[in-house]
């Protein structure tokens, strides 16, 4: 097991992150007390008898504690599952959610007049951030569990019904994690090559499924191969679907694929990966997240919860 790097960028996050934190608390702490400095007396408003104090010093100490005892432990983690360097914390969602519009070149016929789910590869935002989904749901590895929940790694799963029925007190141990799970068909089929109400048995099939087995049906659906018409967002609209993302990257236990000709990762990107181990792969699914995260905190990038941006 390779020791994880405490690089200088790395000490330099946490620092700020701990300092941040921190003067978050102290301008709050210095708001409420200046009216006792610098000026005439200011009297309250009635009610307002007891205006806000300073907390102690004491306070701003457990903060920073806190803070530091949650990077510890995020680094701690890390070093456990071997990562090169501690993964970047994700920053807070944004307050207003970006306008998610399909992606030029995704549309189908009459996508806004008929106001169907669009189709996209990225979310609009500035923020060094990429989106971690994982598709189907063929291996159900309990280390993969444990691995992102150690290192508090969001993530989106997209489910297919024929392969997660075997198991799906797995997905729920996954779901009280905070994990969200997404609607990806009953079977995986070629959709553009059934019908409309073929395809809507598939989409909304599966969203009865959901809702039985994991209490909600959701509003994000992938999908399968990324390939769609108008009939699949048309069928995928009916039964309360509002997003269907599909990837600009993908992650293999061995490579990296790229949709860009650039092939590098930009803010917002979703990636995909599968629910993949030995029997398909040269290795786990703790062997691809390892991949993962090292190549995106490589690149200064934290990984972020799609549905916190939709």
């Amino acid at each position: 097991m390779r020791a994880v790097v405490q690089n200088d960028k790395n000490r330099a996050y946490g620092v700020t992150w701990l300092r941040g934190g921190i003067a978050v608390l102290a301008v709050a702490a210095i708001a409420s007390g200046c009216a006792q400095f610098g000026g005439p007396p200011v009297r309250p408003a009635p009610g307002q008898e007891h205006p806000l104090q300073a907390p102690p010093a004491r306070a701003l100490d457990s903060y920073a504690t806190k803070l530091h005892a949650l990077y510890t432990a995020r680094a701690a983690a890390a070093r456990h599952w071997d990562l090169a360097k501690v993964p970047l914390a994700a920053p807070p969602p944004p307050a207003e959610k970006p306008r998610i519009r399909a992606r030029r070149g995704f549309e189908v016929d009459d996508q806004e007049e008929l106001d169907l789910p669009p189709v996209f590869t990225t979310v609009p935002t500035k923020q060094k951030v990429v989106f971690l989904t994982i598709d189907d749901g063929a291996e159900k590895d309990p280390a993969f569990l444990r691995m992102m929940s150690d290192l508090k790694i969001p993530y989106t799963a997209f489910l297919s019904n024929f392969l997660v029925k075997d198991d799906y007190a797995y997905f729920r141990r996954m779901q009280s994690e905070g994990v969200t799970l997404n609607n990806h068909t009953l079977t995986h089929p070629y959709l553009p090559g059934l019908s409309y109400r073929e395809q809507k048995h598939e989409i909304c099939g599966m969203q009865a499924i959901m809702r039985k087995q994991f209490g909600k049906r959701p509003t994000v659906f992938r999908p399968p191969y990324g390939d769609y018409n108008q009939d699949t967002l048309r069928a995928a609209k009916s039964c309360g679907i509002k997003y269907a993302p599909i990837w600009d990257e993908e992650v293999y236990v061995d490579h990296w694929e790229y949709r860009e000709d650039d092939r590098d990762l930009h803010p917002g990107d979703i990636v995909l990966t599968h629910f993949r181990g030995r029997d398909e792969w040269n290795g786990t699914m703790v062997d691809d997240m390892r991949r993962f995260l090292d190549r995106v905190t490589a690149d200064g990038y934290a990984v972020a919860r799609l549905e916190d941006y939709l």
